[in-house]
């Protein structure tokens, strides 16, 4: 069965302290959806450089690095569908990594991407789709699934016709890497959301899903709008198409995480509303 879920990183600003934590994760639950996608970098004490890029990113990690998750999580009735984790650390500390997605009741560590890295060196990604092959082995001795998470610098050229994202497909072994797809930023780099997920097929087994739109209303000074984040339906994509495919394909879970831009300026407002689309659609 597919659930519904909501990425902690939305959450940053409503849970500053335990008792606020415990509200969000009651109202999400009370908006219709099952679970959380944590990510790493929340539920453990942050680096000031980490949580520092995040804010500048309009998405600040807030100060849940001390809470206990479990029991906040357990209290609202919330599962935990994913962690998000970097790759170094996995390297580095595999077994800790494994421990904490056990400890969450989760058998899928995401990566998010890599920082400071060229997707438009072909052996450099080559090498990376080897590193995956690697970790997703060990993880999978120990019963976890390790996925690939996409945002738009995948979709940079790495030769003729062949985007970084294509190679990370070829190159990855199926039996130790899976991907999460996020249709936002293929979209956002003008690639086809839909052909990647057919590409994947079963390969895709979380689906990360926003919508992309505009929220002015009434005349603009020019003729050209920038896109943003937006509540699910209420944006230009054909997010219907999205997720008959995703559930043609039997994902674990669809993920809801918008960045910013947020409907009444919250976050508990925006993914309220967006759960009228996600309502509709999974039963």
């Amino acid at each position: 069965m597919t659930v519904k879920a909501v990425q902690q990183i939305m959450l940053g600003t409503v849970t500053q302290n335990e008792k606020q934590a415990l509200h969000t994760l009651q109202a999400v639950k009370k908006a219709g959806y099952d679970g959380i996608e944590l990510n790493g970098f929340m539920i453990r004490p942050t680096s000031l450089l980490v949580r520092m890029m995040t804010k500048m990113a309009g998405m600040p990690v807030g100060k849940g690095g001390k809470f206990d998750w479990k029991a906040l999580l357990d209290e609202a009735g919330l599962c935990v569908v994913s962690v998000h984790e970097d790759l170094g650390t996995i390297q580095r500390e595999p077994e800790n990594v494994i421990a904490e997605a056990q400890k969450f009741g989760t058998d899928k560590v995401v990566i998010t991407g890599m920082y400071r890295f060229d997707y438009s060196d072909q052996e450099m990604v080559r090498k990376l789709a080897q590193d995956l092959n690697t970790a997703g082995k060990n993880l999978k001795q120990s019963g976890i699934q390790l996925l690939y998470h996409n945002h738009n610098c995948e979709f940079r050229k790495v030769g003729a016709g062949m985007t970084a994202y294509d190679l990370l497909i070829e190159e990855t072994d199926p039996d130790h890497v899976g991907f999460e797809l996020d249709s936002y930023w293929p979209t956002e780099a003008g690639v086809s959301a839909i052909g990647l997920m057919k590409q994947l097929g079963s390969r895709m087994k979380l689906y990360h899903i926003n919508d992309r739109g505009t929220r002015i209303a009434g005349s603009s000074m020019t003729p050209i709008l920038k896109s943003d984040s937006m509540e699910l339906g209420y944006g230009n994509m054909n997010l219907t198409e999205l997720v008959e495919q995703a559930l043609k394909v039997e994902v674990d879970a669809i993920i809801l995480e918008s960045h910013k831009n947020w409907v009444e300026k919250s976050p508990v407002r925006s993914l309220q509303v967006s759960s009228e689309f996600l309502n509709g659609k999974i039963r």
